[in-house]
């Protein structure tokens, strides 16, 4: 099945931020761009119908709105990209389940860092959903994405580090951009800090199998150059940091499950809501041989 990049669209200029990414993207990979706007009135209605209210929305709403919203867009993108096929789809569902499914037939899911709807806005419920639960890698479009800079990698010591490298290298080889990859260890805190513990330093046991990892990737794009950095300091403020001038920030989820990992709680929201630039959330099983 041909693969290819979902936008999720509700004509907001965060969305548009959002296209604008999934088409340059495509335009380098040769893929096709789908636009999906997440119609939630059918599934909202009966509860929409018990509560007083002037009017519900008439039927005519979706052809005027919805789909002009959504002609208007595929029609500027087929201008500004030409190379790149562009269609778009209205789905009645829950914007959630609308991109989750979709997720399951594409290569890349690409979301804006904010917006009028749950479809592409979210920072909220729909984009810790899809971002936990998708069946491929979601990029969320925030602040600047500049056509220099790093690709930057942020792994730890689970089994989505794979995935991670795998993915950021592939983006950093086709900008022809270079490559830093960053795990950072959470410094000892509480009653921990006045021991031996507390060395603010990673010792070379805990560095073995991270500079493992990198000489995998060196040896597998060895025309890419790349930066390693092992730093005592928590994920979220590390990342952050190097988030400022990269291209693309990529970490990882430990599957399709739970949020875990780099993913876990803070880290995750920390990253979606303050990064720089956009964040690639990559899910477990695209290992690098």
């Amino acid at each position: 099945m041909h693969k290819r990049i979902i936008v999720g669209y509700d004509g907001s200029s965060w969305s548009h931020d959002a296209l604008v990414w999934a088409l340059e993207e495509a335009e380098r990979t040769g893929e096709s761009v789908e636009l999906v706007y997440a119609d939630e009135w059918p599934v909202l209605a009966p509860a929409a119908s018990l509560v007083p209210s002037p009017a519900l929305r008439p039927e005519p709403y979706v052809a005027q709105v919805i789909d002009g919203t959504l002609n208007r867009a595929v029609e500027a993108a087929r201008k500004s990209h030409p190379l790149v096929p562009v269609t778009a789809a209205t789905v009645r569902a829950h914007a959630a389940t609308a991109l989750l499914e979709r997720s399951g037939r594409a290569r890349l899911m690409v979301l804006g860092g904010r917006g009028h709807s749950a479809v592409a806005g979210l920072l909220g419920s729909v984009t810790v959903a899809v971002t936990a639960h998708s069946h491929c890698p979601v990029v969320v479009v925030r602040g600047a994405s500049p056509a220099t800079g790093a690709v930057v990698a942020g792994i730890d010591d689970t089994a989505a580090a794979s995935g991670v490298l795998a993915f950021a290298a592939e983006q950093a080889a086709a900008r022809k951009a270079p490559l830093r990859i960053i795990h950072a260890w959470p410094p000892v805190t509480g009653i921990w800090m006045e021991t031996p513990m507390a060395t603010w330093t990673v010792t070379d046991a805990e560095r073995a199998p991270f500079d493992s990892q990198v000489t995998v990737v060196r040896d597998t794009f060895p025309d890419l150059q790349i930066e390693a950095d092992a730093v005592v300091e928590h994920p979220a403020a590390t990342l952050t940091r190097a988030s400022g001038g990269a291209q693309l920030l990529v970490v990882g989820s430990r599957g399709r499950g739970a949020l875990r990992g780099l993913l876990l709680g803070s880290v995750s929201q920390h990253l979606l809501r303050h990064s720089a630039c956009p964040v690639a959330v990559v899910h477990d099983g695209t290992a690098m041989s």
